[in-house]
């Protein structure tokens, strides 16, 4: 439930307004230089602080407890963890019994009756990215970490880049601060739309059919909370095209146009790997809505208090990146 990958194991734990949310990594491989700066960079890429995002503010400083060993991993489980500090649990008491629309209330308080944590989300939080992206700076340690012996050294450049295309169905990012005030202003909020570009992986990664490229990168996609669809290269544009318009020619290096966005039957093609991920707009939001109140058993109307992102797609896509390093390295 909590774990992904066969060889680069990844397990997540903690919950949003918990002492604590970290990540442990198994099939580390030994020897790659790893500290605790080796974060910050990736870190500050999903802070909140820019216009569109929740004021909340964690310090977010990763602590290595184990895995580690004079700078370098030791090959042994790696264990990361962040401490929660700025929480502002009295927002979350009501939804026990009345579920925020768009929420894991409801279905978590089935699930397991009523034991769940629901400060902040609780498990289900969008905070659990944190120790995602954690895990995703070591993944692209590990991608482009030298192998083999003196003698024939073995090192592949793998680059991976993603950025937010599209805001509330704008893609002209001129106009995207003056629709997060106005959408702001009426208590609402927005989606967004993040492409990701995968440079580097040559040819032939990955396996047909349950392990091909795509079911993988999408089975750590749809982990990220709100994510709403995937797709790769023309997309879902290609089922209003002919075969002689999506179909991708080779040339001698290769196909010569990326409509398969870098994949053939599940296997990479030597074309950059391209794809787009869906985000929906934040489920918390000011503006009245109806849910239901189940211990007075009657229709509500809710207004979510607290501190959330307009968009919180603004802040996804070093999450993108760090769940595709993930899949990489576990299938590389």
């Amino acid at each position: 439930m909590n774990t992904f990958g066969q060889y680069f194991k990844v397990s997540i734990f903690g919950e949003s307004h918990g002492p604590a949310i970290g990540v442990v990594l198994d099939g580390v491989p030994e020897n790659i230089p790893l500290s605790e700066a080796d974060f910050e960079a990736d870190i500050a890429r999903r802070a909140p602080g820019a216009k569109g995002t929740t004021p909340r503010r964690e310090a977010d400083k990763p602590k290595i407890l184990s895995g580690v060993y004079e700078g370098y991993t030791t090959g042994a489980p790696l264990t990361i963890v962040f401490w929660n500090s700025n929480v502002q649990s009295q927002d979350y008491e009501q939804f026990a019994a009345i579920p925020r629309p768009g929420h894991a209330d409801y279905v978590a308080n089935i699930k397991y009756n009523f034991a769940n944590d629901p400060r902040g989300g609780g498990h289900f939080s969008g905070r659990l990215t944190l120790p995602i992206v954690a895990a995703g700076v070591v993944a692209k340690k590990i991608l482009n970490a030298e192998y083999g012996t003196e003698d024939a050294p073995q090192k592949l450049d793998v680059q991976i880049y993603s950025e937010l295309v599209e805001l509330g169905g704008e893609t002209n990012d001129a106009k995207w601060d003056d629709m997060l005030e106005a959408v702001a202003a009426e208590g609402d909020s927005l989606g967004g739309v993040v492409e990701c570009i995968v440079t580097g992986l040559g040819v032939g990664v990955g396996d047909p059919f349950w392990d091909s490229v795509e079911s993988c990168l999408a089975h750590a996609i749809f982990a990220i909370p709100g994510v709403r669809g995937i797709e790769f290269g023309d997309g879902f544009k290609a089922a209003r095209m002919k075969g002689s318009q999506h179909n991708d020619p080779f040339g001698p290096d290769g196909p010569v146009k990326n409509g398969s966005g870098g994949i053939n039957g599940g296997l990479t093609n030597g074309a950059p790997i391209v794809f787009r991920v869906a985000f929906k707009p934040t489920s918390s939001i000011a503006k009245p809505q109806a849910t239901w109140d189940f211990e007075k058993k009657k229709e509500a109307i809710l207004q979510v208090r607290g501190r959330h992102d307009v968009c919180f797609a603004l802040r996804t896509p070093v999450v993108v990146e760090a769940m595709t390093a993930i899949v990489l390295a576990d299938l590389l």
